[in-house]
């Protein structure tokens, strides 16, 4: 029997290296996106951060630049598909390929079925699941022309199971979930993989927020509350995630797609 001679990274110093690839990121101004920005950009990557806010992504390309990364902030609102189409192809008319994409642009919500209003189920529609469309849609066509490139999609371990107070969330983390195993098996043949990351709670800027905003006096204690239900017995920290992310969209990940993969302290597992 003959086999095929698969190439490694054995002759490489350095494993995980996304040298000469460019990547987007939307939801780069902040959070997970952020981190993963800067990752990539330690890693080699030429990194494109989407935001909303732009304020937040030139101070995230600030400090990668400042480290001796290469970056560039872009104002983005995944919600409006030919304004990011307008958006894409100009960076890849700027710049050699469009290797990356990761999704990463979202915003949460909390309620039960009776509870979510039509417009705060429209809003969180809109963008965990219309921007994902609307960004995967932008970038396709490019990956599809070069026969190769990464998406990855920022889930939840919320499209795994159920999770009190969170039907509308998790219903857009059930969608990227299903698009994610859609978009690997229909561009498989152009060389284009897709997974997703399933985050637990990571400790971000949002949680902080959070906590402040609806549990004044008490941050510390909900803190610790909300960190003592992953049986790790703490909230992950973006860069955590961010690390995953790398080797997801690196060459040393090539035999992987259309797979999920929770970073959760054993949450789904532990806890069921």
């Amino acid at each position: 029997m003959a086999y095929q001679q698969i190439s490694t990274s054995a002759n490489q110093t350095m494993p995980f290296q996304l040298n000469h690839k460019t990547a987007l990121i939307t939801g780069g101004g902040s959070g997970i996106g952020a981190a993963i920005g800067r990752v990539f950009a330690g890693a080699g990557a030429r990194v494109h951060l989407l935001d909303l806010s732009l304020e937040n992504a030139e101070q995230v390309a600030h400090d990668i630049q400042k480290n001796g990364g290469i970056a560039q902030a872009h104002q983005a609102d995944v919600t409006q598909q030919q304004s990011l189409i307008y958006l894409v192809n100009h960076i890849a008319n700027t710049t050699d390929s469009i290797d990356l994409l990761v999704n990463s642009a979202g915003i949460a919500h909390i309620g039960k079925l009776d509870t979510t209003s039509e417009t705060d189920f429209d809003k969180i529609y809109n963008v965990n699941v219309k921007g994902v469309y609307n960004a995967m849609f932008a970038v396709i066509p490019h990956l599809m022309q070069q026969k190769s490139g990464v998406i990855l999609n920022i889930c939840s371990i919320a499209a795994m199971l159920g999770l009190p107070d969170r039907f509308a969330y998790s219903m857009s983390k059930g969608a990227v979930l299903t698009m994610t195993y859609t978009v690997a098996r229909d561009y498989l043949v152009y060389n284009i993989r897709c997974n997703s990351i399933a985050p637990a709670r990571i400790h971000t800027p949002f949680v902080d927020q959070f906590l402040t905003k609806n549990y004044p006096g008490k941050e510390q204690e909900l803190f610790d509350k909300l960190s003592k239900t992953q049986p790790i017995g703490r909230m992950g920290t973006p860069e955590e995630v961010a690390h995953l992310a790398l080797y997801l969209c690196s060459e040393e990940a090539s035999f992987i797609t259309g797979t999920n993969f929770p970073i959760d302290g054993g949450f789904v597992t532990l806890n069921t």
